[in-house]
């Protein structure tokens, strides 16, 4: 059996802190065999720099998994294409730098993003069936990463690839979901892992400018917030020969 621990939306400073503060001490807790983070507004709350993904892995992230901020930070583009396990979406155009899956410790690893309400990129259905079909060897632990708006289509995905993957765990909205289950072929499945990062904001980023936002139409600086910062992570517990998994929890952590 294979313990897998996968992150929400890290953002910003008190997100990196609060995987330096947990990571570690879960790490040991159960044994983890893999530890796989979503990244695209640690640096920030936008982007990712080298500084950042390198505290990320000094705290034990294996995998870093990104979305549509992933181009936020110029520095991290050449990055993409070396041996550092960091991800962008697989289903973006061809010729894009980076890679969107990796296979580490015997598991493939996929980032596919959404197109309902972010953009028009290529279909990630489609993009995840020609990747099963080409890969071979094909490992048998299979983890999604479907940085997606809408939850319809993360619940379409997670069917649509049930019993051919592992897991698909839902990011890019950064409040979690209570629909964690394995579906009834042996995969597990959540619409929105939530964030690691600031409680008091607006999915991470300063209240008061986010209202100012709604409230004018106009354009704000946003700031990471401040305060209190909220832990979300799903555990996974993997059948290693048949890629089925037989169990899905939350882990939901507070840091001052």
């Amino acid at each position: 059996m294979m313990l897998i621990l996968a992150v929400g939306d890290i953002v910003g400073r008190p997100g990196r802190r609060a995987i330096q503060k947990h990571l570690p001490d879960l790490r040991k807790q159960y044994e983890l065999g893999l530890v796989i983070a979503n990244a695209e507004n640690a640096a920030g709350g936008f982007g990712l720099t080298l500084a950042t993904a390198d505290e990320l892995f000094d705290a034990g992230v294996d995998v870093l998994t990104s979305g549509n901020h992933i181009w936020a930070q110029k520095e991290i583009i050449p990055h993409l294409d070396s041996e550092m396990p960091i991800l962008r979406p697989l289903n973006y155009p061809s010729g894009v730098p980076g890679r969107g899956y990796i296979i580490n410790k015997q598991t493939m690893i996929v980032n596919l993003i959404g197109r309902t309400f972010i953009s028009n990129f290529d279909c990630p259905f489609r993009a995840m069936d020609k990747l099963l079909a080409e890969v071979d060897p094909r490992p048998s632990v299979i983890v999604v990463d479907f940085h997606a708006e809408a939850t319809s289509e993360k619940v379409a995905m997670g069917r649509y690839l049930d019993g051919r993957v592992s897991a698909v765990l839902g990011t890019h909205t950064h409040v979690g979901t209570i629909d964690a289950l394995v579906l009834p072929q042996g995969t597990a499945y959540v619409t929105d892992i939530g964030m690691t990062g600031p409680i008091d904001s607006i999915i991470g980023a300063g209240a008061e400018a986010v209202i100012n936002r709604f409230l004018t139409m106009m354009p704000h600086h946003l700031s990471v917030g401040k305060g209190k910062t909220m832990f979300s992570a799903i555990l996974l517990s993997v059948d290693e020969n048949s890629g089925k998994t037989i169990s899905i929890d939350r882990i939901d952590r507070e840091v001052e």
